[in-house]
């Protein structure tokens, strides 16, 4: 079932075995192109590794906890986005919260309200299953914070980038939530 947002007409493609290359070779683009700077050597490869391979990925469409999708405009892919259903954070239990694990965008494609879209989306679907809070991670530096500030969500705490290989400088995040 695809789903759909009326609104710039954003659609988002639930990942399957047919699509999985596309939303591979859409997230490891986008997360480049956004991130690169974050690492030593300009080289992502333990992020990409823990969550941007075909092997990973795989398991993630068998694990029932998990959505993955491709974030589609006009018929052209233009970013991702994973859910993990039941996921707490802190004191609140994962049964209260869903938390969007990845939201990335293809560069020429941010700034258009896709963002913006799939941030409805993503907290429709949650409070379809009756969560109480959406949470994520935002770099400390940069715009990204201040979008999702603008959208409702709260800095909770800090955190870090928990992957060898990132730059001490740039491993700064916040966890922020929102209550639905």
């Amino acid at each position: 079932m695809t789903l759909t947002i009326q609104k710039n007409k954003v659609i988002l493609e639930p990942v399957t075995q047919d699509n999985l290359n596309e939303y591979l070779t859409v997230g490891v683009k986008s997360y480049c192109e956004h991130y690169l700077h974050l690492w030593e050597n300009e080289d992502p490869t333990p992020y990409i590794s823990y969550g941007l391979t075909k092997e990973v990925v795989e398991r993630e469409l068998q694990d029932p906890n998990a959505l993955n999708y491709l974030i589609q405009q006009n018929n052209k892919n233009v970013g991702i986005l994973k859910l993990v259903k039941n996921c707490g954070i802190d004191e609140i239990a994962d049964s209260d919260a869903l938390k969007a694990e990845k939201i990335y965008l293809l560069k020429e494609h941010s700034g258009k309200g896709i963002g913006k879209q799939v941030l409805l989306f993503i907290e429709d679907i949650a409070r379809k299953r009756n969560k109480k809070y959406v949470w994520l991670d935002a770099m400390q530096k940069g715009n990204p914070v201040h979008f999702y500030q603008k959208n409702g969500y709260i800095i909770k705490r800090d955190s870090e980038i928990p992957f060898p290989g990132a730059r001490p400088n740039e491993k700064a995040m916040w966890i922020l939530t929102k209550t639905l």
